[in-house]
């Protein structure tokens, strides 16, 4: 195991970017006391200050759960920017199947901002049964009932999110979520190990998820399987390794590109980033969240329930990202030119992880001599 001191090619020196090395190392102590696997990434001004495995190999391969979603989201604004998609006209102007029972008024918008009514489809038992089925998840989706109208309630949408962006996709596009996503998202930034549904020959490099308390232990066993794994689920199926993370979002931070390489305009990233509430609490999880157009913003608080507090209670209000459960989370902080990658696969319980992720991100912003 690498100590601070004892950094590898992939690391430049803290100190370089106005970063303090032992807060750095503090933070590798933590994450290492946690047990289990785990892969940190900290990039500021784009420059690579600590990108660490512990327990695993640097190219293991993480599921990302719920941090998969901004990925559905700026698909979607990739297409919008092309004009195949308004982010206004109601969603069945694009699948006409979607209208039936009171839901022609949503529109693609509502389904970025959690607005969309339908947070479970025909109810989260089934919704998480049918998960790995595209078709059965979108069939269910166009017989759902919603329980407000389009814009009316900001509401977590566990699975629902990423099969009405991804349908979206395949409507517009006549290809399959997964061909857009990352012929026109990874593979221009050279991100090969970021797989929405995990490929045979990438099977050995997976990570299997650890129940930290009994509450995990459904999530263990569903995650674990390896029809869920490979399936290509848009809300909650991506697996990857931190460090292609902290690139791809490095590439938001910079606007839409990296290395030269424009994969977004920065119009498309500022509307994705837009936010879309203050913080009221989330009808689904209970508890206060900021919303944007695809992310998670964070934002400084005391309260230990809001969820912006996965990003830092010192987090910045334009601090963007997203928490996959809360076993792990990725953000960016245009402020500080800071992103910061954490991928574990213990699973605590729902609360006590929002104050681990919340402890990592407040090490990563302490770090900071500069801002």
């Amino acid at each position: 195991m690498n100590t601070i001191d004892d950094r590898d090619d992939r690391e430049h020196s803290p100190e370089d970017v106005d970063m303090d090395p032992a807060v750095l190392k503090r933070l590798t102590e933590v994450v290492q006391s946690r047990g289990g696997a785990a892969q940190v990434c900290v990039l500021r001004r784009g420059v690579p200050v600590l990108d660490r495995s512990f327990g695993c190999a640097p190219d293991s391969l993480f599921l990302l759960y719920a941090a998969t979603k901004p990925f559905a989201a700026l698909t979607v604004h990739l297409l919008a920017e092309r004009g195949l998609i308004g982010l206004d006209e109601p969603v069945a102007a694009y699948w006409p199947e979607f209208a039936r029972h009171g839901k022609g008024d949503v529109t693609v918008r509502h389904v970025l901002q959690h607005r969309a009514g339908v947070p479970a489809g025909r109810g989260m038992v089934r919704t998480m049964r049918t998960a790995t089925d595209w078709q059965r998840s979108v069939r269910d989706l166009e017989e759902s009932r919603p329980r407000w109208a389009g814009g009316e309630v900001a509401a977590y949408h566990f699975m629902s999110y990423g099969f009405i962006l991804g349908e979206l996709v395949q409507r517009v596009t006549g290809r399959t979520f997964r061909d857009v996503l990352t012929s026109e998202l990874f593979a221009p930034l050279g991100l090969d190990d970021l797989h929405p549904g995990l490929p045979d020959e990438a099977w050995g490099r997976h990570v299997p998820a650890r129940a930290g308390h009994p509450s995990e232990w459904p999530n263990q066993w569903m995650s674990n399987r390896r029809s869920y794994r490979q399936a290509v689920i848009p809300s909650a199926g991506v697996s990857g390794t931190a460090a292609q993370l902290a690139r791809f979002y490095q590439m938001l931070l910079e606007g839409g590109t990296l290395d030269g390489i424009r994969i977004l305009r920065p119009e498309s990233v500022a509307e994705a980033r837009r936010p879309s509430n203050d913080g009221e609490t989330d009808a689904s999880l209970k508890r206060p969240v900021r919303w944007a157009h695809g992310f998670m913003l964070g934002g400084p608080g005391a309260d230990p329930r809001d969820l912006s507090g996965v990003m830092g209670g010192k987090s910045d209000r334009a601090t963007f990202g997203h928490a996959g459960t809360t076993s792990s989370v990725v953000w960016a902080d245009p402020s500080r030119e800071l992103v910061f990658a954490y991928l574990s696969n213990i699973q605590p319980e729902f609360g006590a992880g929002i104050g681990r992720l919340r402890e990592v991100s407040d090490l990563v912003l302490d770090a900071c001599v500069a801002h």
